[in-house]
């Protein structure tokens, strides 16, 4: 019998790359708990143990942190980029530049503007995120450019969204972020990366790498899990050891001070 012959090496990567990509696909299936068309926003709602997942094409569901989705709602021809869970209210991002506030048992909405002098919103430089933190909200500006990528501060009226301050982020194409045990998480999409941001500090603590894929939203619920949404249509769910995250649950606290 003849020896065989070595496999070539153009085979041998071939065969490498359908390996990683085969467990990648089983990784991502295991944690998937949902499937959402265009998953933007995610956030947790306290009061009612569920979720908030808002997608680019106007609407939100709400589901359990196991992924039953349990209601639909549309809400206009908006592209939902981020939600805040409140008792009595949501509020959205909408990446043209404003935020959508909507009554949660009635339906309501109102829309509201961002005006200031930094509140200039293009098609490249939208808002890919936001969270509260006391009583101002902080919207993510996506940018390809480290030196436009910022965070926005603003406060809501009943007629818009005034920009009261702006957080230079250095972190290229943000498209999420949520504050969690007093950090600031941030996505960045490009990248696959997570990133740990003090605000007292100013400073990035830590980068955590992410698998890939399409990542457009970032929640925690009371227990710590950490939830992505896909912006293919997926929500996610890790527990916080396998990235290394503190389980432990945030105390409450003042919230950081605004900057000067």
């Amino acid at each position: 019998m003849k020896p065989m012959k070595p496999i070539k090496p153009y085979i041998s990567a071939l065969l490498l790359f359908s390996l990683i990509s085969c467990a990648h696909e089983g990784d991502y299936q295991r944690h998937q708990i949902a499937t959402i068309d265009e998953a933007s926003g995610i956030d947790f709602c306290d009061d009612s143990n569920t979720l908030i997942v808002a997608n680019d094409e106007g609407s939100f569901y709400e589901i359990t942190p196991q992924g039953e989705i349990l209601s639909r709602h549309k809400l206009g021809d908006f592209d939902l980029e981020g939600v805040v869970c409140e008792k009595e209210t949501l509020t959205f991002a909408i990446e043209e530049g404003a935020l959508l506030e909507v009554h949660r048992h009635s339906q309501q909405t109102k829309h509201l503007p961002l005006k200031g002098e930094t509140a200039k919103i293009t098609k490249r430089s939208g808002i890919e995120g936001i969270t509260k933190i006391g009583e101002v909200y902080y919207l993510a500006i996506q940018s390809k450019n480290k030196a436009d990528a910022k965070i926005l501060i603003t406060q809501k009226n009943n007629q818009y969204t005034k920009v009261i301050h702006e957080l230079p982020s250095n972190i290229i194409d943000t498209s999420g972020l949520v504050y969690h045990n007093h950090q600031l998480y941030i996505l960045s999409d490009t990248q696959d990366r997570l990133y740990i941001y003090n605000l007292e500090t100013n400073q990035t603590l830590q980068e955590i790498k992410l698998p890939p894929f399409d990542q457009e939203g970032i929640a925690f619920d009371a227990q710590g899990n950490l939830y992505l949404t896909d912006d293919n249509g997926a929500v996610l769910r890790y527990h916080p050891s396998e990235f290394n995250l503190t389980t432990e649950k945030a105390t409450q606290s003042s919230p950081p001070p605004l900057p000067k």
